[in-house]
């Protein structure tokens, strides 16, 4: 079954009908949830995105949603929160959340489901040169 880590901007927009980018959300979230993949966000994402519904005491529904879809938050151990360094060490204008969110989608083996053109560009180099380092690897 194919796995997808969902970065904060797509949940936030997702729930949010007001939202610019809520269209956009729904058109790249929805098809993963009616395929029935395996969704997954790291517990940085969790928090990032909860921080606004705590404070409008609309927590429950995000909760409600994420319960909904199957979403399994995934934790940030060691190995992850070392990747995100490295990750940030690569490409300087990566934020530690985002890099939180990429490093947990590739310690999840998990496609990160972003609208971040930026982070999408920095996702796919990172594709390529893990596929050519597992590729020359003995």
């Amino acid at each position: 079954m194919a796995r997808v880590a969902l970065d904060a901007d797509v949940v936030i927009a997702f729930l949010d009908a007001a939202d610019d980018q809520h269209e956009r959300a729904v058109d790249a979230l929805r098809p993963r949830m009616t395929a029935g993949e395996q969704i997954v966000l790291s517990a940085s994402v969790y928090a990032e995105i909860m921080v606004r519904p705590i404070a409008r005491r609309t927590d429950a529904k995000v909760d409600e949603f994420l319960d909904a879809i199957n979403a399994t938050v995934i934790a940030i151990d060691r190995p992850t929160a070392r990747l995100a360094a490295e990750l940030r060490g690569r490409h300087r204008s990566l934020r530690l959340p985002d890099a939180l969110s990429l490093a947990a989608a590739i310690a999840a083996d998990a496609e990160l489901l972003t609208l971040d053109t930026r982070l999408l560009r920095i996702q796919e180099h990172e594709k390529k040169t893990r596929s050519r380092s597992s590729v020359s690897a003995p």
